[in-house]
């Protein structure tokens, strides 16, 4: 049997077996008294709604997914306060113990093959867009993206303040 016609069936034997109550509140309903088996009524129901003309039915209704469901934000995002408390400069070649000496903990360190980069709080993290962030190599400093107050980077940075951002042709590039 498949599932709809199982489905339909099930309601149609809940619907005329329930709780014989068919409408009096003081008449028992007809043939209330007999006993019959689900699996006879279920087939019974079956049979009956074979015989029936095809009825059309509505596409189900897409169910809601969880964004369309979220309630919008109220507020937007900004940037909190702060003040540096390690200020200083990073140069290329420093060491990851060299980095923290001069800016304190990060926030977060992740790591990706002989890559580290440290992200560091810098005040300005929803109009700048980023953490201030240093990148090492095989232990060094090679670049940092620097934005906040008190830190600054002596090194060549690929993403100065006033720069645009654009992307990168690949190399090997045939032209």
């Amino acid at each position: 049997m498949k599932w709809p016609t199982f489905v339909t069936a099930t309601a149609v034997t809940v619907s005329l077996t329930g709780c014989g109550f068919f409408g009096g509140d003081e008449e028992e309903a007809p043939g209330a008294a007999e006993v019959s088996t689900p699996a006879a009524t279920a087939t019974e129901a079956t049979a009956e709604l074979e015989e029936a003309p095809a009825l059309e039915q509505e596409p189900a209704a897409a169910p809601a997914t969880e964004a369309s469901t979220r309630p919008a934000p109220t507020t937007t995002a900004v940037d909190r306060p702060w003040t540096p408390t390690h200020t200083g400069t990073v140069d290329p070649g420093m060491t990851r113990e060299q980095v923290i000496a001069v800016w304190g903990e990060p926030l977060v360190e992740r790591a990706a093959e002989n890559w580290v980069y440290l992200y560091f709080r810098n005040g300005c993290e929803v109009t700048c867009g980023t953490d201030d962030v240093v990148l090492l190599q095989d232990g060094q400093v090679v670049d940092a993206i620097v934005r906040g107050q008190g830190h600054t980077y002596s090194g060549i940075s690929s993403s100065p303040p006033g720069r645009t951002a654009e992307p990168t042709p690949p190399t090997g590039a045939i032209g």
